[in-house]
């Protein structure tokens, strides 16, 4: 009988990793199956996971990709959404062969994707920008751009150690949070560097709106397209959460840098001042709101920080088989705003089959407009219904009181009423590590 060139059916493994990403798409073919992982992070870990849980997903993953004789295990290719530690953090090798980053990097991917903004020289260091990344004329402001993202890193940096400096002052929730989104945003060098080595020469794409993502060539007969981030030339609107300078808003970074030294400027040198424990009892209501507004101020500035990042995820529709699944990382409302603008992309997405929910479940990652496309949702559980995958945690990003929390509470519902929808939080670890889906093709 003639090889089938097209696979069968995709099994797909959402882990469990608390708050982050980490699945396994495995296309199963007549003669061997073909994997895929897409991201591979956490910035934390549910109660009672025991140790060293993202080494045992990687250990997991690479007992999946093991075929059925015993052979060499092998993943054919590897996604990195984009560069949040909740994406990423797992492809840290520095804890030599048994780190959960070396066990990937052991199977020896023939491809690594991630978005334009990672390419090696899309950096303002190298002075160069990846060529077909940016129109010509655009060079100046991708530059400026991608140092911005690279500035990212630095602020947070100096915002948790003035949050730790003020944490008496700030608020335990909002330190809380603060320390959550400051967190995510540092730099993962150790990961950022295992998939620049993973991706090295032809292995690695760097990709937006429109390109190929080298993902058809590992999976024959499956049509990959990239639905973000746009480029600069594309679009500008992922950098819209920067002011209207291109590098203006980023310039704080270096006050936020004074804040954290052991001598803060003087506003008046010539005047008198008191000291933190001589202070007026008629001044002292003052010094504390302005130290808690300092808080608020700080909490803002990592949401924009966080925001930015996530409108560089990939948006990914794989279609196969008569079926489309949709990964869009974690890319907002600016992210998406370039694809839902095409009418030829409202079209491909109105009969999505699976929907990776976007950002673990907030609001803005799952624009109305988006929602409203898929003819698949259905009050009523049939075959065919809108399946919908979610990879949360509650309690670690966002607040009840202002409707900013993760997952939404009135998405979660929305999810729950018009799909098939499947949570990690649902997963108990004692029994299993992830949640398994089998998707057949026709």
């Amino acid at each position: 009988m003639a090889q089938r060139k097209k696979p069968t059916a995709l099994t797909l493994r959402a882990y469990q990793v608390g708050f982050g990403d980490c699945f396994l798409l495995t296309f199963h073919y007549d003669s061997a199956d073909r994997h895929v992982l897409i991201d591979f992070g956490s910035t934390g870990q549910p109660r009672n996971s025991g140790p060293k849980l993202m080494a045992r997903v990687a250990q997991d993953i690479r007992k999946v990709c093991t075929p059925a004789d015993g052979g060499t295990p092998k993943l054919h290719a590897v996604v990195a959404t984009h560069r949040h530690r909740d994406h990423i953090s797992g492809f840290d090798d520095t804890g030599g062969p048994d780190s959960p980053g070396a066990i990937i990097a052991g199977l020896a991917p023939d491809l690594v994707v991630q978005p334009w903004t990672e390419h090696p020289k899309a950096n303002p260091e190298t002075g160069a920008v990846t060529r077909g990344t940016t129109a010509k004329g655009l060079h100046a402001q991708s530059l400026a751009f991608v140092s911005a993202l690279q500035d990212m890193h630095a602020i947070s940096q100096a915002v948790l150690v003035e949050a730790d400096r003020r944490k008496s002052a700030i608020g335990k929730t909002t330190l809380k949070e603060i320390t959550f989104l400051g967190e995510d945003n540092l730099k993962n060098l150790a990961a950022v560097k295992n998939l620049m080595r993973m991706g090295k020469g032809r292995r690695g794409k760097y990709v937006h709106f429109g390109s190929d993502s080298g993902l058809e060539k590992i999976l024959p007969g499956v049509k990959v397209r990239v639905l973000g981030p746009p480029n600069l030339k594309q679009s500008d609107e992922i950098t819209k959460q920067r002011a209207r300078d291109a590098d203006e808003f980023w310039h704080f970074h270096a006050v936020a840098g004074r804040l954290t030294t052991k001598k803060t400027p003087k506003v008046f040198r010539r005047a008198a001042t008191y000291s933190a424990t001589q202070t007026p009892p008629y001044t002292r209501w003052f010094i504390k709101r302005m130290r808690s507004v300092r808080g608020e101020q700080m909490l803002s500035i990592m949401r924009t920080l966080d925001s930015v990042m996530n409108n560089t995820s990939l948006i990914l529709l794989f279609e196969v088989g008569g079926k489309k699944l949709l990964f869009p990382g974690d890319a907002q409302i600016e992210n998406w705003s370039y694809a839902l603008s095409k009418p030829s992309v409202r079209r491909l997405l109105e009969d999505v089959n699976l929907y990776k929910v976007g950002h673990h479940g907030s609001l803005n990652a799952t624009p109305k407009t988006l929602w409203g496309l898929f003819k698949n949702r259905s009050e009523k559980k049939k075959t065919g219904r809108l399946l919908t995958v979610c990879s949360t945690m509650p309690g670690k990003h966002g607040k009840t009181t202002s409707k900013t929390e993760v997952p939404r509470r009135t998405l979660v519902e929305a999810l729950k009423s018009l799909s098939d929808y499947h949570t990690t939080e649902d997963i108990k670890l004692k029994e299993s590590l992830c949640d398994t889906i089998t998707i057949p093709f026709s």
